[in-house]
């Protein structure tokens, strides 16, 4: 029979402890001693204690077992889902009445019978798994009201590009190996990552997301990993980390191509050893996750310059599914139009035909911003229109009268070769066509936000 269980004795007879240590070796994997009770909560800290073994007398000829009703008391608040067998040579049943009401599991009177205390410590083992199983539920409970995302729209497409990635994606779904889901902003990432984890065995458990490029640095390690009350400034409470509140399910990493390397080390150890520590403790947390990664970035191109680990592109990337962007799936536009189109006029309680020539409109249009930018521009038309048809004119510019790299002529000439006008125009034009809406306008021109910002001060736009 395998062994079980990690057992702490606390009696400040080295005798009694010499006695049960002998005991219990036997049957469980692991037995602490010590015969200071001072003791317990260090070593609580550092061990992951399942039951506990207590005195319930340690001053010279004390009797009146209000000692180990007090070190019960404080470890059932630091660690309730301990279970606490009290021991004593006086047996008294009012003592141990109160006991039980205390949180003890079980009372034991000294000294004992070795199959006796066998079976009271087998039982307050399984006790012991029962309340940490619990505990664990409620943890999540808890952490999932608060990270669960949003209800997702339908992943769409007919096109041969979509039929290729729902392929690849109905094969991966099924496994549990971890998925690296790439392309440009905008084309679907997040909605590909609750289609596999819809469509694998973890369906009916948690999905859980966090955008690394939202996270500081300072902050990495409690959203991922969890913390403890105090173990920062900040740490007013206990936070339950997204691995542990994944557990079981799927745990969608999006942007990751933005970590810095030093956060890239700590997510490549968790991956490998399937475990975590939140920050402020030394009890180390078993997790089980489907791990699905998302990015826009040329990973392999960041790991040649020095900017990504390889090892965990390797880790992270069992299987690549790579979205097109909506260009190179041009035949989904029309499907995609009357999908959004539905949902706003919903929304929104208008009834919009949607003109031939509108539609020739949207499918000629390059997309940059991809499917979110069709659908922030079908949601403004819903807005906007004031007639019975759906108006695109009032929120999008035609293909005609844009000058974008499929259309320009290779042989105008420009009325300035200064850079520094060139970009501002481009910029104002940018703004323009996005309606005044920045991070749309920087995705339009490749820029980061942040890129963005500075050059809006730097032109006074």
């Amino acid at each position: 029979m395998e062994k079980q269980g990690t057992i702490l004795i606390v009696d400040d007879n080295t005798d009694v402890l010499l006695a049960a240590k002998l005991l219990l070796k036997k049957h469980h994997k692991k037995i602490l001693t010590t015969d200071n009770p001072f003791n317990v909560e260090s070593l609580i800290n550092d061990h992951p204690i399942d039951v506990i073994l207590l005195d319930m007398n340690f001053d010279r000829d004390a009797i009146s077992g209000q000692e180990g009703l007090y070190w019960l008391k404080k470890i059932h608040h630091q660690a309730p889902s301990i279970a606490v067998i009290l021991m004593t040579a006086y047996s008294d049943v009012q003592l141990a009445v109160e006991a039980i009401k205390n949180g003890a599991t079980d009372f034991v009177a000294k000294p004992w019978q070795n199959d006796q205390l066998l079976t009271v410590i087998a039982t307050a083992l399984a006790h012991a798994e029962d309340k940490k199983a619990l505990n664990k539920l409620s943890r999540q409970t808890q952490g999932l009201s608060q990270a669960l995302s949003t209800p997702q729209s339908e992943f769409l497409g007919q096109s041969d590009a979509m039929l290729q990635v729902f392929d690849t994606l109905e094969k991966a779904a099924k496994t549990d190996a971890n998925i690296l889901i790439t392309g440009e902003s905008g084309t679907g990432k997040e909605l590909t990552a609750h289609a596999i984890h819809a469509q694998s065995p973890r369906a009916q458990m948690p999905f859980i997301s966090l955008d690394m490029g939202a996270v500081s640095g300072n902050l990495f390690e409690s959203e991922l990993f969890g913390h403890k009350k105090g173990a920062f400034t900040d740490a007013k409470s206990d936070r339950v980390g997204r691995f542990e509140l994944a557990h079981g399910g799927s745990l969608f990493l999006d942007e990751v191509g933005n970590m810095p390397l030093a956060q890239q080390v700590k997510l490549l150890a968790a991956i490998q050893n399937r475990q975590i520590t939140p920050i402020g403790s030394n009890q180390v947390i078993d997790t089980d996750i489907r791990l699905i990664c998302a990015t826009n970035e040329a990973l392999p191109e960041a790991v040649a310059q020095g900017q990504f680990r390889q090892d965990l592109l390797y880790r992270i990337n069992t299987i690549e599914i790579r979205l097109p962007p909506l260009r190179e799936r041009a035949a989904d536009i029309p499907l995609l139009v009357q999908h959004y189109l539905d949902i706003y006029q919903q929304k929104y309680r208008r009834e919009l035909s949607l003109p031939a020539s509108a539609l020739r409109t949207l499918c000629e249009y390059h997309w940059p911003g991809n499917v979110r930018e069709l659908a922030h521009t079908i949601e403004r038309a819903v807005i906007l229109s004031e007639g019975s048809e759906l108006a695109i004119h009032s929120v999008l510019v035609a293909p005609s009268q844009m000058q974008t790299p499929e259309n320009a002529s290779p042989m105008h000439t420009p009325d300035t070769f200064d850079l520094d006008i060139i970009e501002q125009r481009t910029i104002r034009a940018a703004l323009k066509h996005h309606q005044g809406n920045v991070s749309h306008a920087a995705k339009a021109l490749g820029l980061t936000r942040g890129a963005m910002y500075r050059r809006l001060e730097k032109y006074g736009l």
